[in-house]
């Protein structure tokens, strides 16, 4: 596991992008989802084969560093929430900031997992 100083307070290290060390981590964070984790690897390994590709498990994995990078991050966490909450708010104004928000928080966290 990996961590990176400037994010303030961190729930559990930035794991690993295997399906071990993110299945440790969602356990730590958010441990009500091994469930969903479980259903979404065993349907990207099924696609894998049947595409004979490994871009469905490449895509699980992003998406599950995302989801963690996330969860581990108090102060990700509550913007990520906060702007999904707005999303159908009905003055267009605050819904389009929350929308704006959500794409700054996603892109921010997608960055941090690629890097």
């Amino acid at each position: 596991m990996s961590t990176q100083a400037g994010h303030g307070h961190e729930l559990v290290p930035r794991p690993e992008q295997t399906p071990d060390a993110l299945r440790a981590a969602l356990a730590v964070v958010a441990p009500q989802r091994l469930p969903e984790m479980q259903r979404t690897k065993d349907e990207a390994f099924a696609k894998a084969v049947e595409w004979q590709s490994l871009s469905p498990v490449r895509g699980w994995v992003l998406t599950w560093a995302r989801d963690i990078e996330i969860a581990r991050r108090p102060d990700l966490a509550a913007r990520h929430a906060r702007a999904r909450s707005n999303l159908e708010h009905e003055d267009a104004r605050t819904a389009k900031e929350a929308l704006r928000e959500l794409t700054e928080v996603l892109g921010e966290t997608m960055k941090a997992v690629r890097d």
